[in-house]
């Protein structure tokens, strides 16, 4: 068996053109044992490999940079695996991009601990001043203890960002020194007494300042800032406080906040507000101005709107869905056959009809054309909402005690939904300004039922929705304090 043992500097370069001769000889994985000057320097009396004669052999450009990371890693079978590869390889180059080779796998994830290391490097290494201020070159040092090998392929990245001054990165196994210009690698020392630099103070300072107490994530934050780094970190000392005061500075710079509100929120109350009806015209040219109404495109199709009738002094608002096809040529709510059935229920429950207010959600008919008919269609969620304008505008000049609610299309117009009417019918619900609404099927809805024991279950429940309307408006124009009584139930 044949052992190599690969220096302390140059490891990867060292590695690649041992792996080549090895190859070259068609010694197998097993013929080899592999080491390094750091670990085999007292057991070993083998020369470190070097001056190898270089021999032509093609491999994936992938596999040469994967091999030059994972040499870095601090594994000691990290040799010993990428040759083992590297000799399937030759037979079988498509194994570089299996992603399902356990083998590969493994050298993957040594190769991102690596590339993970040299990032925590760069990112957590801190130079304190050791020469003279008034020197051509400042002198700078820094203490570190990297996880991998990895100051050798990190030390470019400092020898260009601070090419204008000397320093040096000392590490237990190996130091960084960069010098005129130059970059050179000397053995590892013990951690040196770097003086205190007043430069810290004013770091101190900027990374307080940007810290924010609101996004504080300790989880994530000590995963992108490991523990076992804290100790070389000068700013490390304030975390705990940081931490500690978060939820306190938080609250405050909550109350501290500006009043104005954030743009996107300033566009949303204003959309909010365009949709509020804003008429404000007399009370007697309110349909006049429904009938001239163009907010949607239904206007198109239908014969006319049909506004709300009723006196505007009325204790009690009935609001059904839309026009029927005989309200939209007659120009009056509630009068073809579900008009009727809301009629007969009335009288029996006891509402005189012409003591309230009655209206729809929708002003203008929905339809689809069948021959010379034209069939019933529900108003979409957005025709709903143009129409609430009007809807809104009747509200604020009859200011009715109590609404009751037919259908779906009127609950979602009043309360924002019309889902599950059938569970809700029954309840009363209040709107924002304090007025309650008792919500309740729609008349069409009771015609359409093909099953007579159902519809007459229906029926008894939709009258006594009515007589339930006519007893809280009793009870509201006596003591308007009693609508306590009818919340939701």
């Amino acid at each position: 068996m044949r052992h190599i043992t690969l220096p302390d500097f140059g490891t990867a370069a060292a590695w690649r053109e041992a792996a080549r001769s090895c190859l070259t000889e068609g010694l197998s994985p097993a013929d080899i044992s592999w080491g390094s000057e750091q670990t085999e320097r007292s057991l070993f009396d083998d020369q470190p490999v070097s001056g190898a004669t270089p021999v032509k052999m093609t491999v994936p450009r992938s596999f040469v940079s994967l091999a030059e990371t994972v040499c870095w890693h601090s594994d000691a079978d990290r040799f010993a695996r990428l040759y083992a590869f590297l000799w399937r390889l030759k037979d079988q180059p498509h194994l570089i991009a299996d992603r399902g080779d356990r083998e590969l796998a493994h050298l993957r994830s040594m190769e991102k601990s690596v590339h993970r290391c040299q990032h925590k490097m760069k990112a957590f290494v801190r130079f304190r001043e050791i020469g003279d201020r008034e020197d051509v070159r400042r002198s700078f040092a820094a203490w570190f203890e990297p996880t991998h090998h990895t100051v050798e392929p990190t030390a470019d990245f400092f020898a260009r960002r601070f090419a204008d001054m000397d320093w040096r990165i000392v590490t237990p196994e190996k130091t960084a020194i960069f010098l005129d210009g130059r970059l050179s690698f000397a053995p590892g020392q013990p951690r040196p007494d770097l003086p205190e630099d007043a430069g810290e103070a004013l770091w101190l300072t900027y990374f307080r300042s940007i810290f924010n107490p609101a996004r504080l994530k300790v989880q994530a934050m000590t995963s992108e800032m490991p523990k076992k780094y804290w100790k070389n970190l000068p700013e490390a000392a304030t975390i705990p406080d940081l931490i500690a005061n978060a939820p306190a500075r938080a609250r405050a710079m909550a109350e501290a906040a500006p009043t104005l509100p954030p743009v996107r929120a300033e566009k949303a109350r204003q959309q909010l507000a365009a949709h509020a009806s804003a008429w404000e015209g007399p009370k007697d040219a309110l349909p006049a101005a429904i009938h001239g109404c163009t907010r949607c495109p239904l206007h198109r199709t239908a014969t006319q709107a049909v506004p709300g009738i009723g006196p505007l002094d009325a204790a009690l608002m009935i609001v059904g869905e839309q026009p029927g096809d005989q309200e939209d040529l007659a120009g009056l709510p509630f009068v073809g056959p579900a008009g009727q059935l809301f009629d007969r229920v009335a009288q029996s429950a006891g509402l005189d009809r012409r003591e309230a207010f009655v209206t729809n959600a929708v002003k203008h008919f929905k339809f689809t054309p069948r021959g010379k008919r034209r069939l019933h269609q529900r108003p979409n969620s957005g025709e709903i909402e143009h129409c609430r304008w009007w809807l809104d505008a009747e509200r604020a000049l009859v200011k009715p005690k109590l609404i009751l609610a037919l259908g779906a299309t009127a609950a979602e117009a009043l309360t924002g939904t019309g889902a599950n009417i059938l569970h809700r019918r029954g309840t009363v619900e209040q709107l924002a300004d304090g007025t309650p609404v008792l919500l309740a099927v729609h008349p069409s809805f009771l015609l359409r039922l093909p099953d007579p024991a159902e519809r007459e279950k229906q029926m008894a429940l939709f009258e006594t929705d009515f007589r339930r309307a006519v007893e809280m408006v009793a009870a509201l124009v006596a003591r308007p304090e009693v609508v306590a009584a009818y919340e939701p139930r």
